[in-house]
């Protein structure tokens, strides 16, 4: 399943940055980074990720709460609605 991640960043985005560098994104096996998007402020993340185990964020979110803030949302491809929309 996918999952739309909205970071909002309390730090500034180089410590942000500088940690991602220093120790990468230090997910656990079976959470899959997809892509991300970075507003133009570089206040907030907006990062597609996969999983079929949601339980798996909080073991990934521990390791930035201190830097930011996390709302997870599960989410369907357009592709996928249409899909469930036929003969609707």
């Amino acid at each position: 399943m996918l999952y739309m991640v909205y970071e909002h960043f309390k730090v500034g985005a180089p410590q942000i940055y500088r940690r991602l560098r220093e120790k990468g994104r230090m997910m656990p096996e079976g959470l899959e980074y997809v892509s991300s998007w970075i507003d133009v402020d570089l206040t907030r993340c907006f990062q597609l990720m996969r999983t079929e185990d949601a339980d798996l964020f909080p073991l990934w979110t521990d390791n930035w709460k201190d830097l930011m803030e996390f709302e997870i949302v599960p989410v369907h491809t357009s592709a996928e609605v249409r899909e469930l929309m036929k003969g609707k």
